[in-house]
């Protein structure tokens, strides 16, 4: 099934299920208000739920309506966490090599990970705000999973079954002010801003044979200002499963419904498949030309993140976004 938010009832938006091919929704009235709480309650909610989408998707819901991306917010709105990783080692490879430094072996074996904004999620159509376009606006195109309760200590095989939803996100970056606040030795605060989430998050089953392994198999199509930057495959080069990503952040503390896990940005060896950032594409560009010639975003510019099936159709709906300053 897939379940987006609509912009209405508060804070944390009011639940709908969304057709398989993205025309149609319907609230989830008497099931759940918020994504939130049918996560709270998922083992009861979870096959109503269900319920609901095979009624649409059959065209016999009640009360469905024309599925309109513009009037949704992120499916969660606001999360109670969100971890970020970096699971893609070309990407963190390419990086240091372009600075002259090797990649730590512990980094093959345990997963890079941080905690990420989680206060409040973008829509998927909404602007990009950033104070400066001095602070080196990046995009990052990467796949999220959202867990129900996870107990602390679970293992890999554990931590599989309770990932529950995937999505998208552009995890916003600033890349002018990363190294200040890494050289402070206390990880990133006031560069890595508010992100948005992709229009709906589905149940891995719902992704058929482009779930194994618990990745995803399918390419991250990213576009800027209408032209095509990347599509890089989200299932090849990634060192370690969501499920490995999920036990390695409930190690030591249990993960609460509704926790979102990222990859980080997709990348591969073969670099012809163009970027999931900018970072990345100025790394290729150093390593090849000695220096970057691809600018970081400018108020104005627009970009796309979508995944699509074998079939060509949506998945997860694009996110559609313009980079914008502040309203005055």
């Amino acid at each position: 099934m897939k379940l987006g938010s609509l912009k209405e009832g508060g804070r944390d938006g009011t639940l709908v299920v969304v057709s398989r091919d993205l025309k149609c929704a319907v609230k989830a009235t008497g099931i759940a208000s918020t994504l939130q709480a049918a996560l709270d309650d998922w083992s009861n909610a979870a096959p109503r739920l269900n319920a609901l989408s095979d009624a649409l998707n059959a065209g016999s819901a009640d009360g469905a309506f024309d599925f309109d991306v513009a009037k949704l917010a992120a499916p969660l709105p606001r999360a109670y966490e969100f971890v970020d990783g970096s699971a893609y080692l070309p990407h963190v490879e390419r990086v240091r090599r372009a600075r002259g430094a090797e990649v730590p072996k512990s980094f093959y074996t345990d997963p890079l990970m941080y905690q990420a904004t989680s206060a409040g999620f973008l829509g998927p159509r909404d602007d990009v705000v950033v104070p400066s376009e001095d602070y080196g606006i990046d995009l990052e195109a990467e796949v999220v999973v959202v867990t129900d309760d996870v107990p602390m200590a679970a293992t890999p095989a554990e931590a599989s079954a309770h990932i529950q939803l995937v999505g998208l996100v552009n995890d916003v970056s600033l890349r002018g002010l990363i190294p200040g606040e890494l050289a402070k030795g206390f990880g990133f605060l006031q560069s890595k801003p508010r992100s948005a989430l992709s229009p709906v998050l589905v149940t891995p089953d719902e992704l058929g044979e482009a779930w194994q392994g618990d990745k995803l198999h399918l390419p991250m199509r990213t576009w800027l200002n209408g032209q095509w930057f990347g599509e890089a495959e989200c299932g090849v080069d990634m060192q370690f499963s969501f499920a490995e990503l999920v036990a390695h952040v409930a190690k030591t503390r249990p993960l609460t419904a509704g926790t979102i896990v990222g990859s980080g940005t997709i990348a591969n060896e073969d670099t012809s498949k163009g970027a999931s950032c900018l970072a990345e594409q100025r790394t290729v560009e150093t390593l090849r030309d000695g220096r970057p010639s691809t600018p970081f975003l400018k108020y104005g510019d627009t970009l796309r993140i979508e995944v699509t099936g074998r079939d060509g159709a949506s998945i997860f709906g694009a996110i559609e976004q313009r980079v914008a300053p502040p309203a005055r």
